[in-house]
């Protein structure tokens, strides 16, 4: 299901596609101020919701961390509760040990799996959340990019109102700029830090 934005930007692009021609040119088109107006008021209004929506995906990482570090907590806790169980009504001490120690291992194994998974997940929600954002906002600053260049000197008050759309995306861009930047090397890192979490673990 498309958000609003995208049916916005759907909705300049039908617009801009149906305006005629000037005379004698065959580049640049005759545009209805206020119609254009209109979809560029809600669309400088709904950007925002749009970029708090997918930071808010972003966020929801730490979410899923955290539940799976609580679930490898928790299954390292029962296995050491088996452990002292086994121990203690063995007859076999060190069969006891043994197979203790492979329990200890095991749920080790499992817990390092978990938060792997997770942070796999995370980080691909992550990524896909500021690959989505940058993608729309590049849409729209080819849009209205477009449309400044079409629109031509006549249209003082027109251009400017996109060129402060223009400048907002630009803008946001420039911020979300680190992040992307930050998202490359995360699967580099990755590896690294499930190495350490499970030396960790097994400490």
């Amino acid at each position: 299901m498309s958000s609003r934005i995208e049916q916005i930007i759907e909705e300049i692009e039908d617009y801009v596609e149906s305006c005629k021609y000037q005379p004698l040119s065959t580049t640049k088109i005759v545009v209805n101020k206020e119609e254009i107006e209109v979809l560029l008021k809600e669309l400088r209004m709904k950007t925002p919701e749009e970029i708090k929506r997918y930071q808010k995906i972003i966020s929801n990482k730490d979410a899923i961390l955290a539940d799976a570090q609580a679930k490898a907590e928790a299954l390292v806790a029962d296995a050491q509760t088996q452990t002292q169980e086994m121990v203690s009504q063995s007859e076999i001490m060190q069969q006891a040990y043994t197979q203790a120690n492979e329990t200890v291992h095991q749920a080790n194994i499992q817990a390092q799996e978990i938060l792997d998974a997770a942070t796999r997940d995370a980080n691909n929600i992550r990524l896909s959340a500021i690959s989505y954002t940058d993608d729309m906002l590049s849409s729209l600053e080819q849009i209205v990019g477009n449309i400044l260049e079409d629109t031509g000197a006549k249209y003082n008050v027109f251009v400017q109102s996109l060129q402060s759309n223009y400048d907002v995306i630009n803008k946001n861009r420039s911020e979300l700029a680190p992040q992307v930047a930050q998202a490359a090397t995360i699967e580099d890192t990755t590896d690294e830090d499930s190495e350490a979490d499970y030396d960790d673990l097994d400490d």
